[in-house]
Order: structure tokens, then sequence, then C-alpha cells
């Protein structure tokens, strides 16, 4: 296996294990901005991150959502971007809806990507052309032929504020779950068609599930149409993106930009 790999599953089960010691527990709560709160365990589990990961290989890059930003990561060849608790709202309420999720980019592009639910232990992993696993058993991205059949995972935030009422009827089924990066990984796992945001999200929240997606044999790309390069000055990702299967994302992406 891939020793980066290795390293980053390692790290993602400490920093798991870290978090359930306040998961349904007493710990702070934080508003970082418009329905943006972060905890005690997300900085917590950040800095166990960033001491296992850094510690293995210090000449590496560090983009996090809960560390300040550094331009230094900008001029370095492989980068670890590191969400260390993404769908901190579902870990707050209790809803067993959010991961650690750890990727290493190498000029531009995902090349390990691991997502670990600590409540579930799901454990999602990918590595560059080796494939990518759910629990040590190999998964692959699947869809229905009929966009009326597509199980769509989408944003609860999206869904509460309407975003999705134009496409009611269109597709299948439209599941609202927690964590970007959760849902992309049970979408690489075939457990639904397509995951779809209509609003921006910023590179932690999907490198590392962009790596297995694309291992799972599928693909992730922006409303615009593009495939992402990471490691971006601007860590913003507009106007929305689509994941899954290359055929029912190309069906999606027509639908939701209206092309079809």
């Amino acid at each position: 296996m891939n020793s980066d790999l290795n390293i980053a599953i390692s790290a993602a089960k400490e920093a798991g294990t870290l978090i359930m010691n306040y998961y349904k527990a007493d710990y702070e709560i934080q508003d970082k901005g418009y329905h943006n709160p972060v905890t005690t365990a997300d900085h917590a589990a950040d800095s166990q991150l960033k001491g296992i990961l850094m510690e293995a290989h210090p000449d590496y890059g560090w983009l996090s959502e809960e560390t300040v930003d550094s331009p230094d990561r900008l001029s370095k060849k492989r980068v670890w971007v590191v969400d260390p608790l993404d769908g901190t709202k579902e870990f707050i309420e209790g809803v067993p809806h959010f991961v650690v999720s750890v990727a290493l980019v190498e000029n531009g592009e995902p090349i390990v990507g691991v997502l670990y639910n600590p409540v579930t232990k799901e454990m999602f992993t990918a590595a560059k052309s080796e494939g990518a696993f759910l629990n040590d058993a190999p998964i692959l991205c699947a869809t229905k032929e009929n966009v009326s059949e597509m199980v769509i995972l989408n944003s609860r935030s999206e869904t509460r504020r309407g975003l999705w009422e134009p496409y009611d009827g269109i597709f299948g089924k439209l599941k609202a779950i927690g964590s970007v990066a959760y849902k992309l990984g049970l979408t690489a796992a075939g457990k639904a068609d397509i995951f779809a945001s209509l609003r921006p999200k910023n590179e932690w929240d999907i490198c590392a599930g962009n790596c297995i997606i694309n291992e799972a044999g599928g693909k992730l790309i922006d409303l615009n149409g593009e495939q992402r390069l990471y490691n971006q000055k601007n860590t913003l990702i507009s106007p929305g993106l689509v994941a899954g299967e290359i055929n029912a994302v190309d069906k999606t992406f027509k639908i939701l930009t209206g092309n079809n």
C-alpha cells in the first residue's frame, strides 16, 4: 500500500478517536461566520492531524480549514489538504454524518484520499492508480440508466433554503444529509448515484472525496464543467459541483445548468 496513504489512514483514525471523546459530551462552540460553527473537537483534531502528517513529511505543505493559511504551501510540490471534522453542524446535533478528511495533493492533483467516520467506523480510502476502498473492500461508483431513478445526495442547508425545489420530480430521490466529504464517500461506494451542490465549497471539503471518486471510476466537476486543481491561492470552488459515475455526472450537469 502507498506509504502516504498508510500515514493518512493512521492519522485519520487517531483524529477520529480524539473526536469521539467530545461526541455528545461537553465542548466549546464558536461561530466562524454565517452558519459556520467550530468546536473544541475541530481544533483538537486539527492539531493532532498536523502533528502526525507534518512530522512524517516536514517538506510537504499544509492546507486545513482550521489552520491559518500560509502562502508557503503554494510553492510546495506536495500538500496535505485537510478538514479535521467535516460536518461540524451534524457533530453538534449528534447526527453521525461527519468525517475526518485527509488528502494529499501533488502538483494540483489529489493522489491520496481518506475519509473516516468515527461513529460508523466507515473508512473510505484511495490512492492514485490503486483503486478505491471502503473498509478494505473495493468500491465503484454506480448509477441508474434513467435520471428519474437516480438518488442524489444533496445539502441539508440548500434544501432548507429551497434551492432544490426546481428539481422536484426530475430525479428519483433527493436525499439531504450532512458533510460534503461524507456524501462523496457514499457516492463513490455506490450508495447513491450522484452528489451535487448548488453552492460554493472549499478545497478541504472535497479534495479527499475527489480522489476517492476518481479511483472509484467516477469524476467530479464544478458547475462550469471543469475538473478542479487543488492547492490554489483561492480555495473556493464556485458556483457548485457534481460528482459520481461519469455518465450520471454528465446527465446531472446538463439538468443543473439548464443545458438538457
